[in-house]
């Protein structure tokens, strides 16, 4: 009896932030070991069609760093990084393209379609949807946004779909470009109005001191992120995450979630819960 209670007030809790979520759009940036986890993929998997099921329209971006490198590796490509950004020439741009859209997102999109007819994969470059410039010459093809036309995934919603969006772009030279996921997420959440942007990793949030699990920072607002940014106090790995949740929240996006992806359900924990879980930035006040 105790436990069906306790589903029952878990879903009584639920109710109110069912009903103002409904009809909103949430972007989730995808990544850490909740991608190469089957079982964490199949549980990121299905709170994102519950979250569809229930009145919200989830985007979801992800990235493949790892799964780039270890391709590369195979390959006896050589793997370099530059200002915490892959450097990307034409041979490299053939092997991120391979795996972000062909292996990837068709497991993602796999992953959702198990529960029903509900996602669609694609790429930046698919319809223009994602438009970049290249970073710097030393770089090569990785890219930064220059434009979002949000017509394709618009579309989508619109049709009942989930749109599952690999981080390749396009440019003006009629190549591809390697988009950092993170970014793709916080400008694409700009672009789309959404609720929220929520990026998944495998930490539980930013710390005071990442040394000390108890300095978690539960809130904070938008000055205050980009202060740690600018005190270079941030781990390499939780620069370009809280970079993207400021630029998500300068266009508009009134919060961003950093969340530990190897939570089970930490999606649902967050969006249906009074507490909530993770760092939660906000243009207001923490």
């Amino acid at each position: 009896m105790n436990d069906l209670l306790s589903k029952a007030m878990t879903l009584t809790e639920a109710l109110p932030w069912i009903k103002t979520t409904a009809g909103s759009v949430v972007v989730v940036k995808y990544g850490g070991a909740a991608m190469t986890d089957p079982a964490l993929r199949e549980s990121v998997a299905s709170d994102i069609v519950l979250m569809k099921l229930v009145g919200i329209n989830p985007v979801v971006v992800h990235g493949g760093g790892p799964e780039i490198t270890s391709f590369m590796d195979k390959l006896g490509m050589p793997v370099e990084f530059y200002d915490g950004l892959r450097v990307t020439d034409d041979a490299a741009m053939e092997v991120v393209k391979m795996v972000l859209v062909g292996k990837v997102n068709k497991e993602l999109v796999s992953a959702i379609n198990r529960h029903g007819r509900l996602a669609v994969g694609i790429s930046g470059d698919d319809a223009n949807l994602l438009k970049a410039r290249p970073v710097s010459e030393r770089l090569g093809r990785a890219g930064d946004i220059e434009a979002i036309d949000t017509t394709v995934v618009t579309d989508l919603i619109g049709d009942g779909f989930i749109p599952v969006i690999a981080t390749v772009a396009y440019g003006d030279d009629g190549g591809s470009y390697n988009v950092n996921a993170d970014l793709v997420a916080g400008e694409l959440a700009a672009a789309l109005g959404a609720s929220k942007a929520i990026f998944l990793t495998d930490v539980d949030g930013l710390y005071a001191d990442f040394a000390d699990k108890a300095s978690l920072i539960s809130a904070l607002s938008l000055q205050q992120a980009e202060d740690l940014i600018a005190a270079d106090v941030l781990s390499s790995g939780m620069i370009p995450k809280v970079a993207a949740c400021a630029r998500a929240l300068r266009g508009g996006v009134p919060r961003a979630h950093i969340l530990n992806g190897t939570v089970p359900h930490a999606l649902l924990l967050e969006v249906y819960t009074d507490e909530g879980v993770g760092t939660m930035i906000t243009t207001e006040g923490a």
